[in-house]
C-alpha cells in the first residue's frame, strides 16, 4: 500500500505543473458579463511565489498576443490590469483552491476571441504551464443588403449577393426565388450558391422573378429582397427613359414654333399698307389692271395685231406704242398719289411741334414751381404741396412713355392711307 502511494506520488512529481480550463468555449450575447475560470496544480507546494497571466491570441501565426491581466503573489499580491481593458475586466487568484477568474464587463466584439492562461511557478517548469478557452460574443446578423451585379440583359451572366455587415457567430445565407405570381420555384438551370452570393448564368425573361436572402445564426435571422427583371438589350430601362425623353423635347420644340408661326401670320394679316389692308391692296392693283386693259383701240383688228403691231403695206410688222402708253399712265397715277401723300406731311409737322410745344410749356411750369417750393414760407403753408406736384409729373411722365410706345410700335402715319375726311377736302380744293 505504501508502495502504491510512494509510485502515484512519483509520478505526480514527474508530470510537473498542470493548468487546465474546465470550459473550452464559453458563449454570451454582447453586452453580458462572462467569468472566465483557468485551475492550476503545482507539482510542489513548498514555493511561495507564483504568475498568473490571461492574454488573448492572435488569430494569424506570427502577430503577437495581447496581455490581458497578470496575478503576482509576491511581495504582495498584486493585479496588473492592461489600460486598454481598464474599468472592463477583472481578475481574482485563490492559491488556497489553486484557481484563477478573468471576469469581463459589457462584453464587446473585441473579446470575440481565444484566451489563454499561462502559469510560472520558479522550479516547477515542467507539465502544463498554460491552457485556451474560447470566448464567442453572440451577435444577431444585422439586415442583410441585396444588390445586384452585371447587366440584366438576354444571355448575360449576373450575380445576386447578400451580406450583414454583423453577425457572430458568421451568419449563413440563403437564397431563395419566387414567380411573378408569387410562388415559390426553382433556380435556373446551372445555378449555384455559395458563402451569400447566386450565380446565375445565360439569363432569360423565365430568370425574371422575386428573390429573398435570408441572413441566420443561432441568435435570429434577417432578411433582403429584391426584384429581378429581365429585358432585351434594347428594352432597359435607361434607354427607354432616353427615348421617352426625347420624344417629348420634340414635341415640345414642335409646339413652340408652331405658335410662333401662327403669331407671325396673324401679325401680318394686321399689318396695315399705304393703300389699306393687303385684301384692298390687292383690290386696288387689280383694279388698275383692269383700267388700263379696257382702254383698248376700237379699230378692228389685223392678223398683225395677235403679234403687238400692224402690218405694213409691204408686210412688214409696224411697233405698238401702245404698252408706253400704259406705263405712262400708271406713272401719273403713281405720281398723283405722291403729291397727295405729300399734302398730309406739313399737318404731321404741325401735329409734332404742338406736342412740343406743350412739353416746353410743361417743363416751364415744372421750374417754375420748383423754385417757388424752395421758399421755406411757402413750403410750412402747404406741406402737400410738393407730394402732389410729384404725382401730377409721374402721370406726365408715364403717358409721354406710353405716347412714345405706341408711336415706336405703329408706322410712319407718312406711309399709311390718308384720312377721308382729309381726302374729301383735297378734293373740294381741287
Amino acid at each position: 500500500m505504501f508502495g502504491g502511494c510512494l509510485i502515484l506520488a512519483l509520478v505526480s512529481a514527474a508530470a510537473g505543473l498542470q493548468v487546465t480550463t474546465p470550459k473550452p468555449l464559453y458563449e454570451v450575447a454582447r453586452g453580458d458579463n462572462v467569468t472566465l475560470v483557468c485551475n492550476f496544480k503545482p507539482a510542489k507546494d513548498q514555493n511561495p511565489f507564483v504568475m498568473v497571466s490571461w492574454s488573448i491570441l492572435p488569430e494569424t501565426v506570427g502577430e503577437k498576443t495581447s496581455p490581458v491581466a497578470t496575478y503576482f503573489s509576491l511581495p504582495e499580491e498584486t493585479v496588473d490590469i492592461t489600460p486598454e481593458f481598464e474599468n472592463r475586466i477583472s481578475m481574482r487568484t485563490n492559491l488556497v483552491s489553486k484557481t484563477s477568474e478573468l471576469v469581463i464587463t459589457g462584453v464587446t466584439m473585441l473579446e470575440n476571441k481565444v484566451f489563454e492562461c499561462d502559469v510560472k511557478i520558479p522550479g516547477d517548469d515542467t507539465g502544463v504551464l498554460a491552457a485556451t478557452t474560447q470566448l464567442v460574443v453572440l451577435v444577431a446578423p444585422s439586415k442583410p443588403i441585396c444588390k445586384v451585379e452585371g447587366k440584366t440583359e438576354y444571355g448575360q451572366d449576373i450575380t445576386l449577393s447578400c451580406m450583414s455587415k454583423e453577425g457572430s457567430p458568421v451568419p449563413t445565407y440563403t437564397w431563395k426565388r419566387f414567380s411573378v405570381q408569387n410562388q415559390p420555384a426553382p433556380f435556373p438551370p446551372k445555378a449555384t450558391e455559395a458563402k451569400g452570393l447566386l450565380s446565375l448564368f445565360n439569363v432569360s425573361m423565365e430568370t425574371s422573378g422575386f428573390y429573398v436572402c435570408t441572413s441566420a445564426n443561432k441568435i435570429r435571422s434577417a432578411s433582403c429582397n429584391m426584384t429581378l427583371s429581365v429585358l432585351p438589350p434594347s428594352m432597359n430601362i435607361g434607354s427607354t427613359a432616353g427615348i421617352i425623353g426625347g420624344c417629348v423635347a420634340a414635341l415640345l420644340l414642335l409646339a413652340i414654333i408652331v405658335y410662333c408661326c401662327c403669331c407671325r401670320k396673324k401679325k401680318n394679316e394686321d399689318k396695315e399698307y399705304p393703300m389699306g389692308t393687303a385684301e384692298e391692296a390687292a383690290y386696288h392693283e387689280g383694279e388698275l389692271l383692269k383700267s388700263e386693259g379696257g382702254n383698248q383701240d376700237d379699230r378692228p383688228k389685223s392678223p398683225g395685231d395677235s403679234m403687238g403691231g400692224d402690218r405694213s403695206p409691204r408686210g412688214g410688222i409696224v411697233p405698238d406704242d401702245r404698252s408706253e402708253v400704259r406705263s405712262e399712265r400708271s406713272y401719273d397715277r403713281r405720281n398723283d398719289y405722291d403729291d397727295r401723300r405729300e399734302k398730309y406731311d406739313p399737318r404731321d409737322d404741325d401735329r409734332r411741334d404742338r406736342r412740343d410745344d406743350r412739353r416746353d410749356d410743361y417743363d416751364d411750369r415744372r421750374d417754375r414751381y420748383d423754385r417757388r417750393d424752395r421758399d421755406p414760407d411757402r413750403r410750412d403753408r402747404d406741406p402737400d404741396r410738393r407730394e402732389r406736384y410729384d404725382d401730377r409729373r409721374d402721370d406726365y411722365d408715364d403717358r409721354r412713355d406710353r405716347y412714345a410706345d405706341r408711336r415706336d410700335r405703329e408706322p410712319d402715319r407718312r406711309d399709311r392711307e390718308p384720312d377721308p375726311r382729309d381726302r374729301e377736302s383735297d378734293r373740294r380744293d381741287d
